[in-house]
Formats: structure tokens, C-alpha cells, sequence
């Protein structure tokens, strides 16, 4: 199905991993301790873009008058995650595309997330034993919408952008996956994976 391409790159959150609901309780956790209003729309429009990011476009949305940083707000959340991950993160059907590619393609991970985190979730997941190569937010001076997530996968995996395919759900990563001269493959359009964030 995917044979013509030199390497396969996924996003974890929403595609490659089942972590939606992970993340709903978190952000509402993280909103309601500092006083953001949650938005369930906007914030399904957020989807991919990383923590300090949603913090900043947030509290412009709403002219917050907040107590705290976004770094101190952002590690309130990687926080809760770390403590909570192991109740809500499992593979999506990718894992299907994953196994049949492992050993013939290279296949990284380009997240939103920071590199320790996605680390976490696809060992406990037990993906970390078919990816390659995992790039986080922290790895990039532009996250997604930006092109470079996914040009890194692909430097890393000395392939070629035009040569790579790019597993998204969300609008921000579609768009970086074009940027970057990849194709671009809507999770839920053309596999049916939903991410449950938000709805």
C-alpha cells in the first residue's frame, strides 16, 4: 500500500497512539487549576500544536490575567501526564501498518509532544521497538505548522521529503507534512482512526 515510499513517519498523539482522552483530562485539569476557559472547539482546532504554544494562543483568546508562567503551566501538565499515561495510552490500527513496514522502511515519530514523553508513551504502548527515529517538539525551532518536525524524521532517516509518506489526524500536521513536500495521509479520512479529544 505504501511500497513506493523510502520511509514512513507518523504523529503519535491521535494517529499512531490512542491518547485523546490522556490529554482531554489533562488540559481540563491544567485549565481549571489556572483559571483558562476551556473552549471544546478551539481546542480540537489546537490539536498538535505543542503545550506552551496552546498556553500562549489561550490566554491571548481569552486577555487571561494569569499567576503563572507558560513554563510553569506546561510542566503542570507534563506532570499530570506522566502520572497518568499508563490509564489511557494504547496503539491505534496503525500498528497494523507499523508491523508490516518494520525492518523494510525506516518509520519515525513526529510529535508535539517532547521527545521523553513520546518516549514514554510508545515504550508503554510498546511501538518504541519498530520506530526508528523519534523527533519532539523540543528537537525544533518551529513546531508544526512548520515543516521541520517532519524534515528532521526525514534527515535523520536519510531520506528524501519528496520520498516520504506522513500519518496525521490533525490540521496542523497535515499542513506541516505539506510544507515539508511530503505526502500527507488524514488518519481519519482515509483509515477511520478518530481522535477522541475534544469532540
Amino acid at each position: 500500500m505504501y511500497d513506493h515510499f523510502d520511509a514512513l513517519i507518523f504523529d503519535m498523539d491521535g494517529t499512531l497512539v490512542d491518547s485523546g482522552q490522556l490529554h482531554e483530562v489533562a488540559w481540563t485539569e491544567t485549565l481549571t487549576r489556572f483559571a483558562i476557559p476551556i473552549d471544546r472547539p478551539y481546542m480540537r482546532s489546537l490539536a498538535g500544536v505543542p503545550t506552551k504554544g496552546t498556553l500562549e494562543l489561550l490566554i491571548e483568546k481569552f486577555n487571561c490575567d494569569v499567576s503563572a508562567t507558560t513554563i510553569e503551566m506546561n510542566e503542570f501538565k507534563e506532570a499530570f501526564v506522566r502520572e497518568h499515561m499508563h490509564k489511557y495510552v494504547k496503539p491505534t490500527a496503525l500498528l497494523d501498518i507499523v508491523k508490516k513496514y518494520h525492518g523494510k522502511k525506516p518509520m519515525a515519530v513526529g510529535t508535539g509532544a517532547y521527545t521523553a514523553e513520546a518516549e514514554t508513551i510508545l515504550k508503554l504502548c510498546g511501538l518504541d521497538q519498530y520506530i526508528d527515529v523519534v523527533v519532539g517538539a523540543d528537537q525544533v525551532s518551529h513546531p508544526k505548522p512548520a515543516p521541520d518536525t517532519f524534515l528532521r524524521c526525514a534527515e535523520l532517516l536519510n531520506a528524501d521529503p519528496k520520498r516520504c509518506v506522513v500519518f496525521e489526524d490533525a490540521q496542523m500536521g497535515l499542513l506541516a507534512a505539506r510544507n515539508a513536500g511530503m505526502e500527507a495521509i488524514d488518519v481519519l479520512a482515509v483509515l477511520q482512526i478518530e481522535n477522541d479529544y475534544f469532540l
